[in-house]
């Protein structure tokens, strides 16, 4: 992996949006709050397929080579007078944050969207990012495909079947949103989405389908109707026997919990099954009902993916406010995969400053251990991090291990633990 061979400069955005760099100070990185001076290992240049944002009521903090501390940048050095904003990368899929951005907030200012805001630098002609790489999976690459292309299949598909309510759906998800899911549905490769239930059981604060009014706005819209198991069947039956390295997976971004539909997925399963036994079947849950989940695993469920922002059961529920269900549940689910000899992976919310912190360290190992999951998926937490940081009355004296030593200490404890960002194909 490429790092850079000096600390790349800050960059801010000007009262347009327009970013550029500002070579007196460096780059800083932001976790829980504390400013730091990434380390050079810290770095990659910014992932293909990357945003960069511009964050309004937030003033850019740099580093200062001199005094060997974090200063504020508290008006645009190219002219005088004019205000600036903090800069935010929005780093590719498959790639995790060790660093978020760093700034200042202003008193009233907005919540940032929904979306995980990792610090940037530029430093010999090219962006820089505190970032990893966790899985080289190309399924979701930008280099991976050509948008004429998933135009041209998109639409061939949405014509051919036009009185299948779940795929017309998924044609709006992956022309409108650009879901990357739907789009490798449409050019027939890797993993397909199922969506299948509009509501929900819990009340995720980051819920990207669904916010309060006042909050920050959702990132797209839910779906708003139960798909039937034939329709869910003519997406699933076709990937499964078709697609390269393919996984369909029922809970989608643009749905609430798919255990509240479980009798139709059960159905489909079987339906599924009874087509083909090729591919993977994979559930992305909240894992809320294990009684479901058992259900699901004997009708055919190959995977689960568990929905993680803490194993902590009080920060669970500060995040996800479940109802009807406890923590204690989902720890259930996860048992009821593997008495089935089902694969689980842990989709685990990352964030500089809180995951790594040492009684979340803690929590999780005790997790792994006595519930054994097969995999964690590393996923930045796509939310503000300071509304995180107060909804989780996280103190800002909290000791943490730094993103890349924590992770290095979860494998060494746990070796036979996979890895990764995306749902791995577990039944060929």
């Amino acid at each position: 992996m490429e790092h850079p061979d000096a600390l790349p400069c800050l960059v801010f955005a000007d009262q347009d949006g327009n970013i550029t760099e500002f070579e007196e100070l460096g780059m800083t990185g932001m976790s829980n709050g504390l400013f730091s001076q990434p380390a050079l290992e810290d770095l990659i240049p910014l992932p293909e397929g990357s945003e960069l944002f511009a964050l309004p009521g937030r003033l850019p903090v740099g580093w200062d080579h001199d005094s060997l501390e974090p200063v504020l940048l508290g008006e645009n050095p190219y002219e005088q007078g004019q205000p600036v904003q903090a800069a935010a990368a929005f780093i590719a899929p498959a790639h995790t944050s060790i660093y978020t951005s760093s700034y200042q907030t202003d008193p009233d200012s907005p919540t940032l969207p929904l979306f995980a805001y990792t610090a940037v630098g530029w430093h010999k002609g090219k962006f820089w990012v505190t970032a990893f790489r966790s899985d080289f999976d190309n399924r979701q690459d930008i280099d991976q495909y050509s948008q004429d292309v998933v135009n041209t299949n998109t639409e061939l598909k949405l014509k051919q079947y036009p009185n299948n309510r779940l795929i017309q759906h998924l044609g709006n998800c992956c022309l409108v949103y650009g879901c990357p899911a739907a789009r490798n549905f449409f050019l027939g490769r890797w993993e397909a989405p199922l969506p299948t239930s509009p509501s929900c059981n819990a009340r995720c604060l980051g819920c990207i389908s669904l916010q309060e009014s006042g909050c920050c706005p959702s990132t797209q819209d839910r779906i708003n109707f139960v798909p039937t198991p034939a329709e869910i069947c003519e997406i699933a039956v076709g990937h499964l026997q078709n697609a390269e390295n393919p996984i369909v997976s029922f809970g989608q971004g643009c749905e609430g919990e798919p255990l509240l539909q479980a009798d139709v997925m059960r159905e489909a399963i079987l339906k599924i099954r009874h087509s083909t036994s090729k591919g993977t079947i994979n559930l992305n849950s909240n894992s809320s009902l294990p009684e479901k989940v058992k259900i699901l695993a004997e009708a055919g469920l190959d995977s689960m993916r568990v929905s993680l922002n803490s194993t902590q059961e009080k920060q669970y529920n500060l995040y996800y406010r479940p109802q009807n269900y406890k923590f204690d549940d989902v720890l259930h689910s996860i048992d009821m995969m593997k008495e089935a000899g089902r694969f689980v992976s842990l989709n685990y919310f990352i964030l500089p400053g809180f995951t790594d912190s040492e009684n979340e360290f803690r929590s999780l190992c005790r997790v792994i251990r006595t519930h054994q999951p097969d995999f964690i998926q590393l996923r930045n937490l796509n939310m503000d991090p300071e509304w995180y940081v107060e909804a989780m009355s996280i103190p800002p004296s909290t000791p943490t291990y730094g993103i890349r030593t924590w992770l290095r200490l979860l494998k060494e404890e746990f070796p036979a633990l996979g890895f990764g960002y995306f749902n791995p194909q577990v039944n060929q």
